[in-house]
């Protein structure tokens, strides 16, 4: 019977969190941004926030200071993956101080916290710490090869920091992120500087893409292939489509050619054999394939024309649309007032 009274309560106590939830309705939308990071979190709101407000919100962490960076979109179920978190309020001018104070206080956080990871030996590299707004609580990120036992390092600092502690450890990648600094193009790494989330990277990319297969020079400040081994790589597969592979034979003038290296945007290929060595264009070696490929490009832009003119076609109409709402409901107004002028009119008499 105690087994069932219990089952019962927690069914109660679920059903009033699902009617809490229901009733919990957004009328808009906030994207806001939080200090170190380019990534923009959606939020529920039933105000108008605008762009460059300073917002109190409520995140998984704790009450947080964000920036909105997008002006606020009406609320759209299909836009939201999830529960969505409440904007709580405007920030004031105490909101910033205490950002600022909860920063020196973080600085001093990560000081405590290295003493008590080099008194206890942890294999353990501190990169940043951060409080939570009302300073409930603190976050303290670190990078380690191998778990970390850190039960008498919570209690350490539980006794000195005298707030909840939490430990976040992260990979390389999102070290770099957070670090920052210049990549082998000689610009900031895209990480910082625009990349939400890490895809993942393969050496098939760079063997895709004809690169010498140098790690050293294929790696990024992570230790990691670089990221922008992705951005191109649809577009090598797309161009080597139907093209053999190198280091394959074939025949050309009655001779036969191994094929050395290929540039596919200047589509030409180094043919060789033991008596010479040929720069031929693709059109030369394979002119049936480049002609297929200029009788399917002309296809492929038509149906983007015919999608970008269906796409126009509607939002005309739409407009149009609009304006005879509009027309209708400016028309309708005036009536009224005719009608009311008219009565005056009547009472004057």
């Amino acid at each position: 019977m105690e087994g069932c009274e219990i089952m019962s309560e927690e069914i109660l106590q679920e059903e009033v969190k699902e009617e809490g939830q229901e009733e919990q309705t957004f009328e808009y939308i906030v994207y806001i941004q939080f200090d170190g990071s380019k990534k923009a979190y959606t939020f529920g709101a039933n105000t108008v926030y605008h762009v460059n407000n300073y917002v109190v919100v409520e995140t998984v962490r704790g009450k947080e200071l964000g920036k909105v960076c997008v002006p606020c979109v009406p609320y759209d179920p299909t836009k939201v993956k999830g529960e969505i978190k409440p904007v709580l309020r405007l920030a004031t001018k105490y909101d910033v101080i205490q950002k600022k104070e909860n920063e020196e206080k973080a600085k001093e956080a990560l000081v405590i916290c290295q003493q008590c990871v080099d008194n206890l030996e942890l294999d353990m590299h501190l990169i940043s710490s951060e409080y939570t707004l009302d300073r409930s609580k603190v976050i303290i990120t670190y990078v380690s090869d191998d778990r970390v036992d850190f039960r008498q390092l919570l209690k350490d600092l539980a006794a000195q920091l005298h707030c909840r502690i939490e430990l976040r450890q992260v990979g390389p990648r999102n070290k770099a992120k957070m670090i920052g600094g210049l990549g082998n193009c000689g610009m900031e790494t895209c990480c910082s500087r625009f990349l939400s989330d890490f895809d993942t990277v393969s050496i098939n990319m760079a063997k895709n893409q004809m690169l010498a297969l140098n790690i050293a020079k294929l790696s990024g400040q992570c230790g990691k292939l670089m990221c922008c081994l992705r951005y191109e790589n649809d577009q090598y597969t797309e161009l080597k489509k139907d093209l053999p592979k190198i280091n394959s034979q074939i025949m050309y003038n009655e001779n036969k050619y191994r094929i050395t290296s290929m540039n596919l945007f200047q589509k030409t290929a180094k043919l060789e054999n033991k008596e010479e060595t040929l720069f031929l264009s693709f059109k030369d070696i394979w002119p049936e394939l480049e002609e297929k490929k200029e009788e399917v490009a002309p296809k492929e832009h038509k149906k983007e024309k015919s999608k970008k003119e269906h796409k126009e076609h509607k939002e005309n109409k739409e407009h149009k649309e609009n304006k005879e709402d509009n027309k209708e409901h400016k028309e309708h107004k005036p009536f009224h007032k005719s009608n009311k002028s008219k009565n005056k009119g009547k009472k004057h008499e």
